[in-house]
C-alpha cells in the first residue's frame, strides 16, 4: 500500500472511530446529537469553574482532559512531542474567542455540526453552507500570503503546561460536586460516566493526533489544493453516526423537534461561518487545536484558552444561542448578533494586517 493511501486509510479510521465514539458516548447520557462537542463541552467545563453562571450548562466534561492526554501520550510514544509556541499569541487567543462565540450561536462545533446533520437536523445542514463559506474566505487570505509567523522551539516545561491541566481536569471530574458547579437540569446534567467519557476521548484524541484529523482543515485542503485526504475523515465520521442513527431509530429528518437546536438560519449560518473563517486562520478547527496543545504547541494552548474566554463572556453577556421549545423558537438574540457581526470585523481586520507580501 503506497503511503498516500495509507495516510487517507487512517484518517477515515479516525474520522469512523471518533463518530461511533460520539454515538457511544450518547448511549451513556451524553445529550441528544451531543455525544461529542468541543464548542459545548468547552462551554461546561467553564461553567463547572463558575466562569460564567448558566445553571444548565455546568458540568466539567471529561472528554476534555481525555483529548488533551490522549494527544500527549501518542505524541510522546511516537516521539512527536515538541513544545512550539510565539506564533501571534493574543491574536490567536482573541481568534479562538470569537469561533466560541460563533459556534455558540449556532449551539455547536463543527464535530456536533456533522452529529446534528447525521441524525436528519435540516438546521445544521444550513449551518454548513456558513461553515464552508467562511473556510472558503479564510483560503482567499491564504492565497494573498496570510499568516500569523512561524512558530519556535520552546523549552519542554513550556509543553507540558497544557496536559498538566489535562490532569488536573480529569481529577476535579472524579471529584465532581465536592469541589465543582454541576448541572441540575439541562444539558449539563447530562453525562455519561466520567470513566468512559475519559477513556473514550483518551483514543479519540490520540487517533485525531495520529491522523492529524481536521474539519476544517478538509474543505480548506479542497479549495487550496484540491486535495480531500482530509475531508475524508469528516465523510468516514458522518457515515458512522448516519448508519446508527437509522438503525437506532433516532434519525429524524426535520428543522423542528431537534435536540438542543433552534432555526434561526441566518444565525446558524454566520455563526458557523465565524468558526470557518476563524478555524482558517488559526490552522486547526477547536478539536484540532485541543490535540496541537497536547501535543506541545502553546499557540494552540492559548487558542483554548480564548475558546474557553469566548464561551464564559458567551452566557455571561447573552451572546449563546436559545434552544428552541415548544413555548419558544429560540434562535440569536441582539447580543448574540451584534457580538458575530464584531467577530467577522476583527477577523476581517486581523486577516489583512497579517497579509505577508511575497518577495519579488
Amino acid at each position: 500500500m503506497s503511503t498516500k493511501r495509507k495516510a487517507t486509510l487512517i484518517i477515515i479510521i479516525a474520522g469512523a472511530v471518533a463518530g461511533l465514539a460520539a454515538v457511544i458516548l450518547q448511549h451513556l447520557g451524553n445529550p441528544g446529537n451531543m455525544g461529542f462537542c468541543i464548542a459545548c463541552f468547552l462551554r461546561d467545563t467553564a461553567g463547572a469553574l463558575q466562569l460564567h453562571k448558566a445553571p444548565p450548562v455546568q458540568y466539567l466534561r471529561p472528554e476534555i482532559p481525555g483529548l488533551i492526554l490522549g494527544a500527549f501520550a501518542l505524541s510522546l510514544l511516537r516521539r512527536e512531542f515538541k513544545p512550539r509556541g510565539g506564533s501571534a499569541p493574543i491574536t490567536r487567543f482573541v481568534i479562538g474567542a470569537f469561533v466560541m462565540i460563533g459556534a455558540l450561536a449556532f449551539l455547536g462545533c463543527p464535530f456536533r455540526m456533522v452529529l446534528r446533520m447525521a441524525a436528519g437536523d435540516l438546521n445544521a445542514w444550513i449551518g454548513l453552507i456558513g461553515f464552508v463559506g467562511g473556510i472558503y474566505l479564510g483560503t482567499v487570505f491564504l492565497k494573498k500570503g496570510f499568516s500569523l509567523r512561524r512558530s519556535e522551539a520552546q523549552h519542554l516545561s513550556e509543553g507540558l503546561v497544557f496536559p498538566t491541566i489535562g490532569v488536573l481536569l480529569i481529577l476535579g471530574a472524579a471529584l465532581g460536586a465536592t469541589v465543582l458547579a454541576v448541572s441540575e437540569s439541562g444539558p449539563g446534567s447530562m453525562h455519561a460516566p466520567v470513566l468512559w467519557s475519559f477513556l473514550i476521548a483518551l483514543v479519540v484524541g490520540a487517533l485525531v493526533q495520529h491522523s492529524r484529523l481536521c474539519q476544517a482543515g478538509g474543505f480548506r485542503d479542497v479549495f487550496l489544493i484540491k486535495d480531500l485526504h482530509l475531508l475524508w475523515g469528516t465523510i468516514a465520521m458522518f457515515v458512522v453516526v448516519l448508519i446508527a442513527n437509522i438503525w437506532q431509530g433516532s434519525f429524524n429528518l426535520s428543522l423542528t423537534g431537534q435536540p438542543i437546536a433552534h432555526s434561526d438560519h441566518l444565525w446558524n449560518i454566520l455563526g458557523l461561518g465565524l468558526v470557518g473563517f476563524g478555524s482558517t486562520l488559526l490552522g486547526g478547527c477547536p478539536m484540532r487545536q485541543i490535540v496541537m496543545a497536547g501535543s506541545g504547541n502553546s499557540d494552540s494552548a492559548l487558542t483554548v484558552l480564548g475558546m474557553i474566554t469566548g464561551a464564559a463572556f458567551s452566557h455571561n453577556f447573552g451572546l449563546a444561542g436559545a434552544v428552541a421549545t415548544a413555548e419558544s423558537a429560540g434562535g440569536v438574540g441582539a447580543n448574540g448578533r451584534w457580538a458575530v457581526i464584531i467577530g467577522f470585523v476583527v477577523l476581517l481586520a486581523i486577516a489583512f494586517a497579517n497579509i505577508r507580501r511575497r518577495k519579488a
